[in-house]
C-alpha cells in the first residue's frame, strides 16, 4: 500500500510518500494511523493529534473507522481552508 502525506504532515515527516506492507492487525485508517506512529518517532510527533488529520482512500475522504480493504492509496492531509 502507498501512503501519501501532504501539507504540513509531508514537511514534517520530510517525504511525500511510502510504500508500506502493513502487519494483519491494522484494519481501518485508525489502526494505519497507531501504526505508522508506533514505528516513526517522526510520524509520532507528526501525528500527536490523530482527529486532526484527514485521510482518503483511492481518493475518496472517508472517517479513520473506516476499513482498509484493498485500497491501494491512502493519503493522509490535514484540515483544509479555502482562503
Amino acid at each position: 500500500m502507498k501512503v501519501r502525506y501532504f501539507a504540513w504532515l509531508r514537511e514534517r515527516l520530510n517525504r511525500g510518500e511510502e510504500d508500506v506492507d502493513l502487519p494483519p492487525e491494522v484494519l481501518t485508517v485508525a489502526d494505519l494511523i497507531q501504526w505508522l506512529r508506533a514505528r516513526d518517532e517522526a510520524a509520532d510527533l507528526a501525528m500527536q493529534k490523530p482527529s486532526l488529520i484527514k485521510a482518503a482512500l483511492d481518493t475518496e475522504i472517508v472517517p479513520h473507522s473506516t476499513p482498509l480493504g484493498n485500497a491501494k492509496v491512502v493519503a493522509l492531509f490535514p484540515p483544509m481552508t479555502g482562503g
